[in-house]
């Protein structure tokens, strides 16, 4: 690395640590409701799992050690809380390197929603850096993929894994394929297995280690240890080459840049359940 790579690539980690903010536990049953009174985070297992994104690109099983995560994906009100805390994060205030044109575009000012967006909306329109500096406050920070696809596979019920499920696997192709209007308010509800709502049907959701993943065909992509990919469908696990609401998320995912938002991208948060609040490497 030359010196003036170096010298900027420190720069924007000085800038992104001064932007970042530092500032119950009971687990609801699956497939009921939760109300305001209901806690945050729940505990999630740690885990072996057959993952569409392998290790080893083959077959072997991803392993995630336990953690909490949040029932819910982060409300517009909690987002607009936030930035009244860290005005850095204020629309207008935050450098086009950490989040594009489009940051908070849908509140009427920096500092007021406006009649469309609600408060107990899910957020969208957030980059990366911006979810992961709200996950900070909260002592938290983002799930990764590995993460994200476990609680992800669980069914409204007791089953943790219900991808094999049919039916199942066509209630969320059903949501994929309507174009998302106004977004549904966050209402937490129903449950599934590991007491987590709205995984699907409410935004896509940032993951920590989105940068990782690689959608590609070309063969000279393959061999890189650095990065979780697979080259279009056939790298995909046997069980789940139909699972084309799996193959659309990490299609979506793979395309984004750390600074972009969308209309329809939130975040929800994790924490480590030894009590760390990041995995090696996380924060830059």
């Amino acid at each position: 690395m030359t010196r003036r790579r170096a010298a900027r690539v420190l720069a924007v980690t000085v800038a992104l640590t001064a932007l970042l903010a530092h500032a119950a536990t009971a687990q609801p049953a699956p497939g009921t409701q939760i109300d305001s009174t209901a806690p945050r985070y729940v505990a999630i297992p740690g885990a072996s799992f057959r993952t569409a994104l392998p290790p080893d690109g083959k077959d072997a099983a991803a392993t995630v050690a336990a953690f909490r995560m949040r029932v819910l994906p982060v409300t517009n009100g909690e987002f607009l809380a936030f930035v009244r805390q860290h005005p850095q994060w204020q629309r207008g205030h935050v450098p086009a390197l950490f989040a594009d044109q489009g940051y908070l575009s849908q509140w009427a000012t920096p500092l007021s929603l406006g009649s469309t967006a609600l408060p107990d909306q899910p957020v969208t329109q957030v980059s990366w850096f911006a979810a992961r500096a709200y996950c900070a406050s909260e002592g938290a920070r983002l799930p990764t993929w590995y993460e994200w696809e476990l609680v992800a596979a669980a069914g409204d019920d007791q089953r943790r894994d219900a991808r094999a499920d049919p039916a199942w696997r066509e209630q969320l192709l059903e949501w994929y394929s309507k174009p998302t209007g106004t977004l549904p308010v966050v209402q937490g509800g129903p449950l599934n297995a590991y007491g987590v709502a709205d995984m699907h049907a409410a935004v896509w959701e940032w993951v920590d280690d989105f940068a990782s993943i690689l959608v590609s065909t070309d063969n000279r992509d393959q061999g890189d240890p650095d990065r979780l990919k697979f080259c279009g469908a056939a790298a995909l696990t046997m069980q789940d080459r139909d699972n084309y609401a799996i193959l659309m998320r990490l299609a979506m995912l793979s395309s984004l840049k750390a600074s972009y938002t969308t209309a329809n991208l939130g975040f929800r948060c994790v924490r480590d359940d030894a009590g760390g609040t990041s995995p090696p490497g996380a924060r830059p």
